[in-house]
């Protein structure tokens, strides 16, 4: 079976699959979630000697350690996946939530009901704790999902998969309610991306690249989940041990994942004082520091940041400096460089916070905290299966609302027009 075959197979399998995952009782739901996250962890062992061979290609391939650490699974990221899967499932059921009525003059009733996507398809790379994100977040939306990972951890997501289709089998519910795209070509990611057919919607989840590469080739609808090129903003009258706290926890904590933070924007007022102290304590994890000429007269060991350096997404141990004049320049610097995804001012003025807060264009800005919270968990939305930088439709961390639509019922008792 050549390609555009195969992937029109699975589209059909999965738009069958969709009538059944609409009509599913909340409660089966979320037995079949329970399933699948004892699964995970009864599987353990399994998921992980399948990981261990993705890790093994990926050093010999000369992944950065960054990125490893992203691909690497352990018996406590299975856990904390198992435990994602069981926080969807206590989630309210959206589908069928009536949005608003309304009753007309004429006597029809008028109702705007959240109804499932139908089929989703996400294109993502790298980290298999996606794998049971998604499948898991387009079941409680009542929709059957299309995985296609990227092929460096393709040994582990095909283990993720076999585990969550046998727990639903053995929950008597049909397994194609989770498909998933074995072939890691090229092909079938364009096949993918023009399947609109059977496929309602489309969300890639990785890097610069693949999120291009949907948006300029896709001929289903999308939802542009960023990468992040993430800010703090170190305001003139900023507390400098929370600064140094924030900043520390938003670089290092986690170097890989979008909500990491990548630039630093500082005030010229207090750049003399503060960014020494800045210096020193991210070499405590020998993040390498590159910056403008102010930022360099300061502390010398500072590298000359190039034009691209303030719009990369680094997702390892580096991070830009720019210094500015005043909170309106670092706004305006913010939203020229910035990928939309997550930016912190810290500062004790609340008037300069709120001009931040108003002004800066992305889908989470911060008040003196790190931007490591932009996560569908921490929002208290389970786990959610991406960041949405755009605006329409969705835009942040999107949990199960955002991958549903509506519909509008309409009650009459024989009227006519």
């Amino acid at each position: 079976m050549d390609t555009k075959a195969y992937i029109e197979n699975l589209g059909k399998k999965a738009a069958a699959a969709k009538y059944e995952a609409a009509v599913l009782s909340d409660e089966k739901k979320n037995e079949a979630l329970n399933s699948i996250a004892d699964a995970l962890l009864s599987n353990c062992e399994y998921i992980l000697s399948e990981n261990k061979k993705d890790i093994e290609a990926g050093r010999s391939n000369g992944m950065p350690e960054a990125m490893i650490d992203r691909l690497s699974l352990s018996e406590e990221r299975i856990e904390g996946m198992a435990q994602g899967v069981r926080d969807i499932a206590k989630l309210k059921d959206p589908v069928g939530e009536v949005l608003n009525t309304v009753t007309r003059p004429n006597g029809l009733i008028i109702k705007k009901v959240r109804v499932p996507m139908g089929v989703i398809g996400i294109i993502f790379e790298s980290r298999p704790n996606v794998t049971s994100d998604a499948a898991a977040i387009c079941l409680k939306a009542g929709s059957a999902v299309i995985l296609r990972g990227g092929k460096d951890a393709i040994n582990s997501n095909t283990a993720i998969v076999k585990v969550m289709r046998k727990a639903l089998k053995e929950c008597n519910l049909n397994e194609n309610l989770i498909c998933f795209v074995e072939d890691t070509s090229r092909e079938s990611s364009g096949e993918l991306m023009r399947l609109k057919k059977y496929v309602d919607l489309l969300i890639p989840r990785g890097g610069a690249g693949l999120i291009n590469n949907v948006l300029e080739n896709a001929k289903v609808p999308v939802i542009q989940t960023g990468t992040g090129n993430c800010h703090a903003y170190v305001d003139r009258e900023a507390d400098f041990g929370m600064a140094l706290d924030i900043i520390f926890n938003a670089k290092t904590s986690r170097v890989s994942v979008c909500n990491a933070l990548e630039s630093v924007v500082i005030h010229k007022d207090i750049a003399g004082e503060f960014l020494p102290l800045m210096v020193k304590k991210l070499k405590e994890k020998d993040v390498e520091i590159v910056g403008d000429e102010i930022a360099k007269g300061i502390c010398p060991e500072i590298a000359a940041a190039s034009d691209e350096d303030y719009y990369t997404e680094y997702l390892g141990y580096k991070l830009s400096v720019k210094t500015v004049d005043s909170a309106p320049e670092a706004i305006e610097w913010i939203n020229e460089h910035s990928t939309m995804h997550s930016e912190v001012i810290i500062t004790d003025n609340e008037q300069t916070a709120t001009l931040f807060l108003t002004q800066v264009d992305s889908s989470s800005v911060y008040h003196n905290a790190s931007t490591r919270f932009t996560d569908g968990g921490e929002f208290g939305l389970g786990a959610e299966i991406g960041i949405s930088t755009q605006k329409l439709h969705a835009r942040g961390p999107m949990g199960i609302e955002e991958i549903t639509s509506y519909k509008y019922v309409i009650y009459g008792n024989g009227q006519v027009r």
